[in-house]
């Protein structure tokens, strides 16, 4: 990731923070269980919540480890995450501003790798997963959540379309396919994978980016004219609402 590929994101998203703590979408879900359900009972001793966003994955492991390192490329995402952990009575939640691409840290260093709703802004996903796999100790626990793009050529052109839209920060959703290949190469080991589909509100999903009326216009005119197969796909309702694909992927 460039210097101004992470000014660019972390401009993006600064005054976005608040938002992203609070978002209904990202403070809970079942794939935030499962990722706790997967550390909790470990022992643990010190995670890595990779692109933290909001912090809702480090404050849900937190209380089953013994250190959480929430890494953003956005200080002010850092700056509301360590706020809240303070006010959760969360001490051992600790913040570090980098790159998933350029990690700071020491080969081996992590229990755990956590990333959950942040490689689609990834500006090179195969280095950020080299990267995790560095950081993490042999035989460690890494979890990868996120949205994953359909399989159909057509769908998945609608997909990127409306996000970009909504988000000029993103980057890409990839399908499970590339997901799998792309974590094998930079070295980890398969241990399940579990879909999910996800309902997004459309009024608080644009609201959540502050996206600019002209273009939540254009996402709609995009939906009204959209072909059957992607409406059936997406579950497109009348306020704009739409049903997402997302996974989670364990591996070690």
């Amino acid at each position: 990731m460039t210097d101004a590929s992470n000014s660019f994101a972390a401009r993006h998203y600064g005054e976005r923070a608040a938002d992203y703590v609070s978002s209904a979408v990202h403070h809970a879900g079942a794939d935030l269980d499962e990722i706790e359900q997967a550390v909790a009972g470990k022992g643990f001793k010190r995670v890595l919540d990779l692109g933290c966003g909001g912090g809702h994955v480090g404050y849900r492991v937190a209380p089953h480890v013994g250190e959480v390192v929430a890494c953003d490329v956005t200080p002010d995402m850092l700056e509301a995450v360590s706020r809240t952990a303070r006010e959760r009575g969360l001490a051992n939640v600790t913040t570090r501003q980098a790159a998933a691409e350029a990690l700071p840290f020491a080969d081996a260093g992590f229990c755990a790798v956590l990333c959950r709703f942040t490689a689609h802004h990834w500006q090179d996903m195969e280095r950020g997963l080299r990267e995790a796999r560095r950081v993490l100790k042999p035989g460690g626990l890494a979890v990868f959540a996120d949205v994953a793009a359909p399989g159909q050529a057509l769908c998945d052109s609608w997909l990127q379309s409306l996000e970009l839209l909504r988000d000029i920060s993103h980057v890409r959703d990839f399908t499970v396919s590339e997901w799998v290949s792309a974590l094998g190469r930079a070295g980890f080991a398969m241990q399940g994978i579990t879909p999910r589909r996800l309902r997004m509100d459309f009024a608080p999903w644009v609201a959540r980016t502050r996206t600019p009326p002209e273009r939540i216009l254009a996402i709609r005119s995009l939906q009204d004219a959209a072909p059957d197969e992607v409406r059936a796909h997406f579950e497109i309702e009348e306020d704009g609402s739409f049903t997402l694909d997302t996974v989670c992927i364990r591996v070690s």
